[in-house]
């Protein structure tokens, strides 16, 4: 859509009411001819208000999509050294939900090497179908190579929705994929919804956490989402019951401007997201020095310690144990928050813990509308009392 200049019907007279009705002083008249600027809000004032005919708005022609041609739920199954990235599993999960509204397969796209077994284990977990490209030069990732197999899968499968982990390797490879076949992406994604004609609800936090935007792209297919970790769940591995489709690899579908010379392998770091228990910390706390009473609370539950995102900032804690939309996405059996007010941020990060246990001194803190259990009252009195009542216990 966008606004069309019929040269022809305007002159310095109609030019000068056209500018004198724009509220952004988006157009301008040089040399004979009208034009507007990017400081343009398509108000469409002067086209109501203005010389008849002399701007029109022009809808553009919406693409129109076979939604028939398309079909299917596929996951993307990261993997790394044949071992299949836990995300895939819940996005199996999830794929199998999303199908089940409009009695479609589940599919797995997998890509590496000696991946045999990881392709069986995809089976276990729910798809009806794992397409797999193997080959030597998929043991390591490589963008472009990995963006040819998977722009291949899209167009011989013509899956309808395609779920990808919102991993460092997943944000990676998603938007290069989704650029090639000129699909939409839509990143982090907290929910999603199938309507019954295929189109995917694609929610996600947005302005900050102030919305939900639920977001549908009913006129392209595939349709592109990433997934933190941990949002959904793993389904119970179950016995394989689809089949296994190898893909030819083909020459060309190796070639990219990228070459590994060698790997070095990262030491293990933090990782919050696996933690079965975690004690976050937040504002409550009055200084540096009181860490040490949560560690405390953490070492005697045997639990990861965690904070929001003013610790970090203020250079308190290690960026790796910040929960919330900037940070990681955990599901803890239990999370104790200490101190923490509960914004929608830090929220959507932990808000699928089994057990959330809440310490504020704030009866109306927003962290109480989504835990469990609450105390009401002063941190300092009532960690080193939940201390000692787990001394006791054990």
């Amino acid at each position: 859509m966008g606004l069309l200049i019929h040269e022809e019907k305007i002159n310095e007279e109609s030019a000068a009411a056209l500018i004198k009705l724009c509220p952004f002083g988006a157009l301008s008249y040089e040399n004979g001819k009208l034009s507007v600027s990017p400081a343009c809000r398509m108000c469409r004032l002067y086209i109501r208000k203005g010389p008849a005919g002399a701007i029109t708005f022009e809808e553009e022609a919406k693409p129109v999509c076979d939604k028939s041609a398309w079909r299917g739920v596929a996951v993307f199954a990261e993997q790394t050294e044949g071992r299949i990235h836990p995300v895939s599993y819940e996005l199996l999960g999830k794929a199998k939900e999303l199908a089940h509204v409009t009695g479609d397969p589940v599919y797995a796209l997998l890509i590496g090497d000696d991946i045999s077994e990881a392709a069986g284990e995809l089976l276990r977990y729910g798809a009806d179908r794992v397409y797999v490209y193997e080959d030597p030069a998929f043991r390591h990732f490589l963008i472009s190579p990995y963006a040819n197999a998977f722009t291949d899968f899209i167009e011989k499968v013509k899956p309808s929705s395609i779920l990808v982990g919102a991993t460092p390797l997943g944000r990676s490879l998603a938007p290069k994929a989704a650029c090639r076949v000129r699909a939409g992406l839509t990143a982090d994604c907290t929910m999603l919804e199938m309507k019954e004609n295929t189109d995917l609800v694609q929610i996600r936090p947005a302005f900050g956490g102030n919305i939900m935007a639920r977001i549908i792209t009913p006129n392209t297919r595939p349709q592109f989402c990433t997934v933190r970790y941990k949002i959904f769940s793993a389904p119970e591995r179950g016995e394989a019951a689809g089949k296994i489709i190898r893909m030819p690899v083909i020459k060309e579908m190796l070639r990219g401007g990228t070459k590994i010379l060698d790997v070095t392998k990262k030491p293990e770091e933090i990782d919050i997201s696996d933690a079965e228990m975690i004690v976050a910390v937040g504002r409550g706390l009055r200084a540096k020095e009181d860490i040490a009473l949560a560690a405390e609370l953490a070492e005697a539950l045997g639990a990861q310690l965690a904070c929001t995102r003013p610790m970090v900032e203020a250079g308190w804690f290690d960026p790796r144990r910040q929960i919330g939309l900037s940070g990681r996405t955990v599901k803890p059996k239990l999370i104790i928050t200490l101190g923490i007010s509960g914004s929608v941020q830090f929220a959507a990060g932990m808000r699928t813990s089994e057990r959330i246990i809440a310490v504020n001194n704030d009866p109306n803190a927003s962290i109480f509308n989504i835990a469990h259990d609450g105390f009401v009252g002063d941190l300092y009195e009532i960690v080193p009392e939940l201390i000692r009542m787990i001394g006791e216990e054990k």
